[in-house]
């Protein structure tokens, strides 16, 4: 399949495919022309590589579970520790649900005599805190220096 229909039946850009190939997550088989060719398991590769990212993994923490033989060697603890991850992400932000759904119906005078709005804006402090503290900026995974 040349890159043109993978990118078509996929809905992974043509340039993305590229780089996915740059970084080692697929490989092509050729090139027939100047197209490159892939072979018969990419769409299914692919879907692993989206399933991934869905899941809050990094492309480099893809790549080291996908494998280099086309058979993928998934670390079960990694997978635990991202169920935990998300875990912890959902209970996050359905506080902050609640308390955003808390406020826009809220009877107080103001947001900020609201007890359940300052617990909400405490919470977020905390947790901005934490996170600065840690070196992480929100959505990288590495920190910042």
């Amino acid at each position: 399949m040349d890159i043109s229909q993978v990118a078509k039946q996929s809905g992974v850009a043509a340039s993305r495919l590229r780089y996915y190939e740059e970084k080692g997550l697929i490989h092509s088989n050729g090139r027939d022309g100047l197209k490159r060719v892939f072979p018969p398991g990419i769409l299914e590769r692919l879907a692993l590589i989206a399933l991934g990212q869905s899941a809050g993994f990094s492309l480099d923490e893809i790549a080291g579970m996908l494998g280099t033989d086309g058979v993928p060697e998934i670390d079960k603890a990694k997978l635990v520790e991202k169920a935990d991850e998300l875990d912890a992400r959902i209970q996050r932000l359905s506080t902050m649900r609640d308390g955003l759904r808390h406020a826009a119906q809220c009877s107080a005078p103001s947001y900020l005599e609201c007890p359940k709005f300052q617990r909400l804006m405490q919470h977020a402090a905390k947790a901005d805190k934490k996170q600065r503290q840690s070196g992480l900026v929100s959505g990288q995974k590495k920190p910042v220096r």
